[in-house]
Formats: C-alpha cells, structure tokens, sequence
C-alpha cells in the first residue's frame, strides 16, 4: 500500500497522465481505501507539483501535466467515491470564468484544474461569460467564491460589475471574489474590492483557500 502511494503521487509529479490512470484503476481492482489514495497518493503528488512551481523548479507545461495527470485519476476515482457514500472533504465552490468580451481559455482552465485536484468544486463557465450569469450561477449553486480572469485591459471593468451585481443582490458577504489576468493586479483587486489577486494557478488556490476558509 505504501509502495502504491508512492507511486500515485510520483505520476502526478511527472505529469503521466497514463500511469495516473492505471494507478487509478488499480486502487479500484484493489479495493483500497480510497480516500488515503486520493490524500496520500495523488493530493500529495499535486501539492509538490505546485511547492516546485513556487520555488522555480517546475515550468509551466509541466505543471499543466501534473495538473491533467491529476485530473485523470480523480476522473476514475470520483465516481467511485461517491456510489460507495463516501464523503470526500471539499474545500469549497468555486465559480469560474474569463469575463465578457473576453475569449482567452488556456490560463482559467488550468486554474479551474488546479482548483479541483487540490478539492474544491468547481463550475467552470468558460470564457466570454456575462456578468449576470456569474452572479446566476454563484447564487443558485450556494457558492462560496467567485474566480474572474480578464486578460484584456477592456474587459477589465467587467470583473468590477460581478461585485456590483453581488452587491445589489446582497450577496457580497456570502460569496468572495477573487481576480487574475495579466493586466490585472493586486491594486485592481483591491481597487474594486475584490477579496484576492492570483498571478497563477497555485497562488490561486493558496488565495481561494484563505478567502473561503478565512
């Protein structure tokens, strides 16, 4: 079993999204207990992933590997865990989304994926999404955070208006928000009083573990 988490963290470490899949299946074929899998195994390997990335030892593309590798195992075991009742500790809902007028995908979704391998739930509404639709979604699935990229300096202001809708909702109390893009900043978040500002995915989660747990 040692030898098995070992193994499993290893994967996501070097980005194999294959063997993280058939580590997967084989905890299943094994019946072991899948939640020590998930926490000892896959999480730790996802977590040294995001320490090597802060520390300037891993790059981007293989942090988007570990972040996939990741992801394809949970695919596997998910469904697992919960037609076995199992209760899997989640870290929060997060919303997620690139703000109106704005298309580029690629830096949200590895966010959203680290978001997820590292527990919280996740809506991911992709990108050129409304602001009324941020605050929607937020509102009806009892989210706790919302995450907004905009990486053009024109879409910026619409990031602005999710709060505003929250406001106006008398949502802002209950939901955090939380920015990133590259022209966006901690002086932005702080000027439209957002609750963060991530310049990336594992700042990112560090961020929405703070905002929803603080």
């Amino acid at each position: 079993m040692i030898e098995h988490l070992k193994k499993c963290a290893q994967a996501v470490l070097e980005g194999d999204d294959r063997q993280a899949e058939k580590l997967a299946r084989l905890t299943l074929d094994k019946d072991y207990p899948l939640l020590e899998v998930i926490d000892k195994g896959f999480v730790k390997g996802i977590r040294e992933v995001g320490r090597l990335w802060e520390e300037g030892t891993l790059f981007l593309p293989e942090l988007v590997m570990g972040a996939e590798a990741m992801k394809k195992a949970m695919a596997i075991l998910q469904p697992a865990l919960e037609s076995g009742g199992h209760e899997q500790t989640k870290a929060g809902l997060v919303v997620i989304g690139t703000i109106e007028g704005d298309i580029h995908d690629i830096g949200k979704t590895l966010v959203a994926t680290m978001l997820s391998a590292n527990g919280f739930g996740i809506l991911d509404l992709g990108a050129d999404v409304p602001v009324q639709r941020f605050v929607d979604e937020a509102e009806g699935k009892k989210a706790d955070c919302i995450a907004i990229s905009a990486l053009l300096t024109t879409t910026m202001p619409g990031q602005k208006k999710v709060i505003e809708e929250l406001d106006r909702r008398s949502l802002r109390d209950r939901i955090k928000v939380i920015v990133g893009g590259a022209p966006c900043d901690e002086k932005w978040a702080l000027d439209i009083g957002a609750d963060g500002y991530a310049g990336d995915a594992v700042a990112a989660v560090a961020l929405a573990g703070r905002v929803i747990g603080g």
